[in-house]
């Protein structure tokens, strides 16, 4: 899949207005960054899309360099920062493809995300050239937040709903497609084509390019499984913060992992031996 699919997708997407018309795969992501990082630093967005993870750390007081395959999306990010005063937290807005950062010195950040890029590289070498990538800028001991996508959850969404996920309204395509774990949208216009992990491949993977383990989290954790309906219950009761709250522990358990649309990894660069 060429990039140039990526960025017409995304120029034409909201992708900040997903965020907000559904939360839960933020905030459980920025609970945990948060969790994770230390007190102050350096921080890189890396495929950071409109900002909106970036904009949300500039305010929490994090110093962020920002960059984004689609310059659309950079624009975005920018406008935003400026809207609300944090220009001043930003080292820089920048068009660039995670799988080569150029310009973005070895060693630099005490964090580094990587929410959106690695699922759009469906070959297994353009996903290795990104986490070099990422590793070479992340200072040694640094963090890395690195989004991924669930084969199972996609899997589960083919059998669920054939007809919105072609080619996989076909049992021999979704075997295909657990095999190989690509896809590529047969209606034009929607999601792009995109690589999704089996979920016990994602710590090997990014342990044998140079990351410790600190945890692997579902990041829309049981919102697969609960309908507006089953929330409204919770909500009508007064108990949509402890519902919150119960999702967030629950995005830890290695049961939430394969239904899980969005998983975050979040690993530390192993010291020089």
């Amino acid at each position: 899949m060429g990039r140039s699919r990526v960025v017409d997708y995304y120029s034409k997407f909201d992708e900040w207005g997903r965020l907000d018309r559904e939360p839960l795969e933020f905030l459980i992501n920025i609970h945990y960054i948060r969790q994770s990082l230390p007190a102050s630093g350096l921080v890189l967005d890396n495929g950071a899309g409109p900002g909106k993870y970036a904009v949300e750390l500039a305010r929490l007081g994090y110093q962020v360099t920002l960059s984004d395959l689609t310059p659309a999306s950079v624009e975005l990010a920018e406008q935003k920062a400026n809207e609300m005063g944090l220009m001043q937290q930003f080292d820089g807005f920048h068009v660039l493809d995670a799988t080569c950062l150029n310009g973005i010195a070895d060693e630099t950040y005490d964090a580094a995300l990587m929410l959106g890029p690695l699922y759009h590289l469906q070959h297994e070498e353009e996903r290795a050239a990104a986490m070099r990538e990422l590793y070479r800028v992340t200072k040694p001991g640094g963090l890395i937040f690195v989004a991924l996508q669930s084969r199972m959850r996609m899997s589960i969404n083919s059998l669920q709903s054939p007809q919105h996920w072609k080619p996989n309204d076909s049992m021999e395509a979704i075997r295909s497609f657990v095999e190989k774990g690509t896809f590529d949208h047969q209606d034009l216009g929607r999601f792009t084509g995109a690589y999704y992990f089996h979920v016990q491949d994602v710590v090997p993977f990014m342990e044998q390019h140079g990351f410790e383990t600190v945890n692997l989290i579902g990041s829309s954790s049981l919102k697969a499984v609960l309908s507006n309906e089953q929330e409204q219950y919770w909500k009508e009761r007064g108990e949509e913060q402890k519902l919150f709250e119960f999702m967030v522990k629950a995005a830890e358990d290695p049961s939430i992992l394969g239904i899980s649309s969005h998983l975050m990894y979040i690993g530390r660069k192993l010291l020089p031996s």
